[in-house]
């Protein structure tokens, strides 16, 4: 069986290639030759980059089979998310993996401040002896401000208590009892910015966030305080600080992000009393290696056709392993419920019940979007792109979580409203320690069939001998019936009837048989696996 195709465009550690295994046709580039770059990504189903290789619409569209983009590391500039999401592909990334470098530079810039380590070693190394030019401040029982208690910020948090400072927080989505849990003490932005020795900035770069450190907030701080940056270029407003620098407004800033990098405005960096660093939040040998095996396991779990919990483009997250068996079936129940439609889908209810309803079962919505579409659309549909797929046509999804199931331990339906106001519904489950994947229910219908790859499903008036009719019509054609179960009939005195048969049924088949069924409704459904 040919390997998936995994393309390398940067230089990853020995380790990213360790993680991915034997199992891939791994092959390298140059990412940053775009010719180069795009002949190989005709063949690639992944490709890992870093920073320098450009991930735009034009390089997915020049990757007709890609379903993944890695990028080992955090920042996602380089990638074009809509383009991707748009094409099916998966971006990932490792959020994670420089956290800890990032909070020992953090500190590593708090301390250079309060003891003028940079400029002191710059005078000594040019020959002079100045100690008492470069007297300096004691963190003991200062004030330290965190804005931004997220990963970075509660780790810096935690770094510091050895220090014995005071810590203080603004983070307008973080609980008090959180922030009692990390040892902090919660306050307004303008209490921390009034209040604090030392601050350093850890929020996400949004237009709400942009600029959010300005003129006036700098204004509030002492003028004997140290503001750091080692989160995102443009939290604060590089004019404003260079004023408040210049002008003693504040005692000095540590650096290592940049508006524009590298920084076309130079001026802030000839301040006596700044320390910059070039961007090296990331930079350690273990962030670099994290990243990278990071993202081979993601790029892995995606060409496995699983959920990835660090994929930025579809609801990813921790998928507990009693929830994990049913994704398979739910996106089996969409192909099944795709295949009895007869109109346009309009809205559809996820129904989830039993034992799962203590758990995180969103998943489900994107598995059974993921099947509906896969039997509706040309594209390529997964589970990044099933959700626009919905938007676009204007299909209403909401989930409904009940623990009540009465007859199966664990049940999930789909019931959904076509365009002419008809609704369809399809039950299923996994039953038995080996978890057999079974339709139980159709459209009020009670049954109990194993899904396999080659169906029919046939509604006709309950009588004597219909099923040796159409059962003879298969047989003389040489189509065996592996399988077969009739409902009961309902009110209207119609049953139905779900064939499972261990081959394709021809085409010249269909009319015989719901000829011989007297079938007023005739589905085939095969199940196609990714």
């Amino acid at each position: 069986m040919t390997k998936p195709v995994v393309l390398i465009a940067e230089q990853l550690s020995p380790a990213t290639i360790d993680a991915l295994g034997p199992d891939f046709d791994v092959r390298h580039v140059d990412g940053t030759d775009r010719t180069a770059l795009f002949a190989a990504l005709a063949e690639a189903n992944a490709v890992l980059i870093r920073s320098a290789t450009k991930m735009d619409a034009e390089a997915i569209a020049a990757a007709p089979v890609l379903r993944v983009i890695a990028r080992a590391g955090v920042g996602l500039d380089n990638v074009d998310i809509k383009a991707a999401t748009a094409a099916g592909v998966m971006v990932v990334n490792a959020p994670t993996s420089n956290i800890v470098s990032a909070a020992e530079l953090t500190v590593g810039h708090i301390l250079s401040l309060a003891r003028h380590i940079p400029a002191a070693h710059a005078s000594l190394a040019a020959g002079q002896w100045k100690r008492s030019a470069y007297t300096g401040t004691e963190l003991y029982e200062k004030t330290v401000g965190i804005i931004g208690l997220g990963r970075i910020g509660a780790l810096i948090a935690a770094r510091l208590q050895g220090f014995e400072v005071n810590i203080v927080a603004y983070d307008p989505y973080i609980t008090s009892a959180r922030a009692q849990q990390l040892g902090v003490t919660l306050l307004t932005l303008d209490e921390l910015l009034e209040t604090s020795d030392f601050i350093t900035i850890h929020m996400p770069k949004t237009p709400e966030t942009t600029g959010m450190i300005g003129a006036e907030q700098l204004s509030r701080m002492k003028p004997t305080a140290y503001i750091v940056n080692v989160a995102r270029g443009g939290l604060i407003d590089e004019n404003a600080l260079y004023h408040a620098l210049s002008y003693g407004e504040i005692a000095g800033a540590g650096l290592d992000v940049f508006t524009s990098e590298p920084p076309t405005d130079t001026r802030l960096l000839g301040l006596p009393n700044v320390v910059v660093t070039p961007h090296l939040g990331a930079s350690t040998d273990e962030a670099q290696e994290k990243a990278g095996v990071a993202v081979a396991k993601s790029v892995k779990l995606a060409l496995e056709g699983d959920l990835v919990p660090d994929a930025v483009n579809v609801a990813g997250g921790v998928i507990d392993p009693f929830v994990r068996p049913g994704i398979a079936l739910v996106e089996m129940l969409g192909q099944f419920f795709s295949g009895l439609a007869e109109g346009a889908l309009t809205s559809l209810d996820i129904e989830v019940r039993g034992e799962l309803a203590a758990y995180d079962v969103s998943v489900y919505r994107l598995a059974a979007l993921k099947g509906i579409f896969s039997r509706i659309v040309s594209e390529k549909v997964s589970y990044v792109n099933a959700p626009l797929f919905a938007e676009q046509r204007g299909v209403e999804t909401r989930m409904i979580v009940e623990a009540e199931s009465p007859l199966y331990r664990n049940l999930t339906v789909l019931r959904g409203t076509l365009s002419d106001g008809t609704t369809l519904s399809v039950a299923g489950t996994l039953a038995g320690t080996r978890m057999v994947p079974k339709i139980v229910g159709v459209n009020g219908y009670e049954l109990e069939v194993p899904i396999e790859q080659h169906h029919m499903v046939m509604r006709y008036a309950d009588r004597p001998g219909v099923v040796g009719s159409y059962g003879r019509v298969l047989g003389d054609a040489g189509v065996n019936i592996i399988a077969l179960q009739v409902a009961k009939p309902d009110a209207s005195g119609r049953a139905l009837s779900v064939v499972t048969v261990d081959s394709p049924v021809p085409e010249g088949l269909l009319a015989p048989i719901r000829e011989a069924a007297g079938a007023d409704l005739f589905r085939l459904i095969d199940i196609v696996e990714d």
